[in-house]
């Protein structure tokens, strides 16, 4: 099987309308934004994004939200984006927002196969509503289910061409988790090398997870605050 895509274009050929996505990264750290980029040129619309934040009104999934081609967030942080709020509080967007751990649990467990847990994070505020409740040593938990997508996307810092990956420092955040929750998992790299270059012990998502992955040509490394010292 051969995983390796000429680019981004070719890797997300198939994700259609009204599909379920999973995107990786955390703020703008680790988001595959060459592949939102695809997907924004693609016209693609009515999608699921599940994605711990939304990106910024111009970058990530900014775009997207520009172009209206989402039509449900799940997340946990959105306050970086003013067209997501505009869009929220007008009910053009259908929002459903999570504990940043509870997110992160639920990708982890679709990819796992667990159906649903118990967590405590949300009990007694409005993230328990309509959720099912039970009493762990004293404490009340929700039933939480685990999330899957018809593709999850991803970003690596290194991979192979069997589609082992890995992540650095922080960028590796939900991309790990959500590489093993897609029915097709696309991963896109800043360095694709040949299989058996990576050392097994460093490898975090292993190929098996993986069904395409393409090296990015174009990257670009936004911070969302840049904050300096003043000058002495």
């Amino acid at each position: 099987m051969n995983k390796v895509y000429p680019n981004a274009v070719a890797a997300i050929e198939g994700i259609a309308d009204n599909m379920t996505l999973m995107l990786g990264g955390f703020g703008l750290s680790g988001i595959p934004e060459n592949s939102i980029a695809a997907l924004a040129a693609s016209g693609i619309k009515g999608l699921t994004c599940i994605s711990n934040n939304a990106g910024v009104d111009d970058f990530g999934l900014g775009l997207l939200l520009q172009n209206r081609q989402i039509k449900k967030m799940i997340s946990s942080y959105v306050g970086e984006n003013a067209e997501f709020e505009r869009q929220m509080l007008s009910g053009e967007l259908e929002v459903e927002l999570n504990p940043q751990g509870t997110l992160a649990e639920r990708c982890r467990a679709g990819g796992a196969g667990i159906p649903a847990f118990f967590v405590p994070a949300g009990a007694g505020t409005e993230v328990a509503e309509g959720k099912e409740t039970r009493v762990f040593n004293g404490k009340l938990h929700l039933l939480e289910h685990a999330l899957t997508a018809d593709y999850a996307i991803v970003k690596a810092w290194k991979g192979d061409t069997l589609g082992n990956l890995i992540y650095r420092h922080t960028a590796n955040n939900f991309n790990q988790p959500m590489a093993m929750a897609g029915k097709i998992t696309i991963a896109e790299v800043e360095e694709l090398v040949p299989a058996g270059t990576l050392d097994p012990n460093q490898i975090h998502t292993p190929g098996i997870f993986v069904q395409r992955i393409f090296q990015v040509v174009n990257l670009e490394k936004r911070i969302e605050f840049v904050t300096t010292r003043p000058k002495p």
